[in-house]
């Protein structure tokens, strides 16, 4: 009898040992619900609580802080929307990590799970110099090492990031080369990889690649080229100023053109931060389409640009005005409308430039305007 009490203990014993050691391999870490979310391709624009950088990193931060009165409650609109910086080949390999842990810092205000959001602009050579010449060994090299410093920055960082506006510019290299792209894929990869990242590979504006001319199957190329397998999806509208409605659309037939081709599930995030006055950039009138004039007010007829939706991943809202076919498109492929494009500064680069901010502002429809 004393025998098979301790066969009985032990027994006993040998189970509780096995739930604890269960109990210890799927008790979850402080990020891992959020990472599992990520790992599995979920919105991080709803996994996470978007952070809103505060600090002289924003261009507008600065002008805002030496403002007063009407012009500071203006821009008060500008500060409190969560945008995405730019990051670029203008930042050493000596200073990008502690400018990328600056970034997380003035985002996340201390909340490690607030979600941050990047855009990336290292190519060299890009947009018209892509068109004429191939980076060098050196080059590539060069920035392979920026991708590693920056994503090492990273780390299990919650971010979204937009990879290199004017995505298109990638199809222009001499001699259907591909060796731009080969770089954008292995960085999709590299920063895919990461424990709470996901990317988005910049595919234009509805109206570019032109509709005309093969502009959905183009863009798909260049998505696939580029490594969106790797991806959560794609971006539009960074540097155009076209409507969300057509931006909702073509992101609908290329994440359809995508899936036809085997790649499928792929979703967007579409930049709304020029088109409240929406045109498209072959309908200009003005001087100077990179610099696009500022509407002057709410009913301005010129094309000229203004803020539009302001970020929000309640993609299909009432309160957008969207026709019931483009929200329920826009819920289906859409994680959110983002801000990535940069209206309120020269070029969309720099200066920040006052005499735009405020008009952007209180043209735009979606302005709540002061109390």
């Amino acid at each position: 009898m004393a025998l098979g009490s301790r066969r009985l203990a032990a027994l006993v014993l040998a189970l509780v040992l096995a739930l604890a050691l269960a109990a210890g391999t799927t008790a979850p870490s402080r990020s891992a619900p959020a990472e599992s979310a990520a790992r599995a391709g979920g919105n991080p624009f709803t996994t996470y609580r978007w952070g809103t950088y505060a600090g002289p990193l924003d261009f507008t931060w600065l002008p805002y802080q030496h403002a007063s009165g009407r012009r500071r409650a203006i821009l008060q609109y500008l500060i409190d929307q969560p945008k995405a910086k730019w990051f670029g080949h203008w930042m050493p390999d000596g200073v990008l990590a502690r400018k990328v842990a600056d970034y997380i810092a003035g985002t996340q205000q201390g909340d490690p799970d607030r979600l941050v959001q990047f855009t990336l602009f290292r190519m060299v050579p890009w947009e018209q110099d892509a068109c004429r010449r191939l980076p060098t060994a050196a080059e590539q090299r060069a920035y392979r090492r920026w991708i590693g410093i920056f994503a090492d920055a990273v780390g299990d960082t919650p971010a979204a990031i937009v990879l290199q506006p004017d995505g298109p510019f990638a199809q222009c290299a001499p001699g259907g080369s591909s060796v731009l792209s080969d770089l954008l894929a292995w960085t999709t990869r590299r920063l895919g990889a990461l424990p709470r990242t996901s990317v988005y590979l910049e595919a234009g504006a509805s109206d570019w690649p032109a509709p005309g001319q093969g502009g959905v199957e183009r863009a798909a190329d260049l998505l696939i080229a580029g490594g969106v397998a790797d991806a959560r999806g794609f971006a539009l509208n960074g540097t155009h100023y076209a409507s969300t409605a057509d931006q909702v659309r073509r992101a609908a037939a290329i994440a359809a053109e995508l899936a036809r081709r085997g790649v499928p599930g792929k979703r967007a995030v579409v930049n709304t931060s020029g088109n409240g006055h929406p045109f498209d950039f072959g309908d200009y009138r003005g001087p100077d389409p990179l610099n696009a004039q500022v509407c002057r007010t709410p009913s301005d007829s010129r094309t000229c640009i203004s803020l539009g939706i302001p970020p929000t991943a309640d993609v299909g809202a009432a309160r957008w005005g969207l026709p019931d076919d483009v929200a329920r498109q826009a819920r289906r492929v859409v994680d959110a409308y983002v801000w990535f494009g940069r209206p309120w500064l020269y070029r969309q680069n720099e200066p920040f430039m006052m005499s735009r901010a405020l008009p952007l502002v209180t043209s735009s429809p979606f302005w709540p305007g002061l109390d």
